[in-house]
């Protein structure tokens, strides 16, 4: 192994510890995908994550700043092929590798960057922040799963789109109380999350349902390697998005909905079985 592929191998290890420090239910869906497809949707993860952390965390530092030179770096890495930024590095060797368009990361940079400057969202600049935020990203790693097949590629962008759009949704149930009294954000157009109604949280999850109905039709039409590891998140997911349901309006501000221990485990047991007897 030379000094390049050396410095190639440190930098995607960065993005895999990335994504297994920050998200232990998405780097279990990972490790369920064929080994081909684990490091490029790494590097997803770690460009997506460390944007996130820029508008989420640290806001002790000049969080625009941060994030507009973040966005020029990405933009120089993926133009010259490296980056002394391990996250950008891998991220780069993605984008080149498998043909992402640009047009995916300046929306997703868009939508990180409304985060600095709005705290509440009617229905366009909602829809607009889901596109941005979560289903862009959907068809990034749906470009890395599709591996140059134009017309799969074509066939399940929409169900893709609804899965990121899903995923983004019951994170924002989820993270309610944190992002209202933590972040001073409001999500969902039309809602007082102060006083959010069992009508309001009915609505909201109805939208959710149709996303994942139609989630799942694509993930069934995915290739075999990356079938199992998404089916698993999407199962993680509809899991947390039950017990949200099950949940009081009321209490949603209160304490952060979680998917218990043992539960994950029975997922991750259950998918592998069947998927080994091709029952999805």
């Amino acid at each position: 192994m030379n000094n390049r592929s050396i410095y190639d191998e440190v930098c995607i290890a960065t993005s895999r510890n990335t994504t297994r420090s920050f998200s232990t239910s998405f780097s279990l869906g990972v490790r369920l995908l064929d080994k081909r497809f684990r490091d490029p949707i790494h590097a997803i993860y770690g460009f997506v994550r460390f944007a996130d952390e820029i508008v989420d965390t640290f806001h002790e530092a000049p969080q625009q700043q941060l994030l507009q030179q973040f966005r020029d770096d990405a933009e120089q890495a993926i133009e010259q092929g490296i980056s002394l930024n391990p996250i950008l590095h891998s991220f780069q060797w993605v984008v080149r590798r498998f043909g992402i368009e640009r047009y995916l990361i300046d929306t997703f940079m868009d939508s990180m960057a409304m985060d600095l400057s709005r705290s509440r969202h009617d229905q366009a600049s909602f829809q607009q922040y889901i596109l941005g935020s979560a289903e862009v990203v959907g068809l990034m790693c749906l470009r890395v799963f599709c591996e140059g097949d134009r017309d799969l590629l074509e066939r399940l962008k929409p169900n893709a789109m609804s899965l990121g759009s899903a995923f983004q949704k019951v994170n924002f149930l989820r993270d309610l109380r944190q992002d209202s009294q933590g972040l001073g954000r409001t999500y969902f157009p039309g809602t007082d999350l102060n006083a959010l109604t069992t009508e309001q949280k009915q609505r909201i999850e109805d939208d959710i349902r149709a996303d994942f109905e139609h989630a799942e039709i694509g993930i069934k039409q995915l290739p075999k390697g990356a079938r199992i590891g998404v089916h698993l998140a999407y199962l993680y997911y509809l899991r947390l998005f039950k017990n949200i349901r099950s949940t009081p309006a009321s209490e949603l501000l209160t304490r952060r909905i979680q998917v218990r221990k043992s539960s994950r485990i029975r997922l991750l047991v259950g998918t592998v079985v069947q998927h080994k007897l091709d029952l999805v």
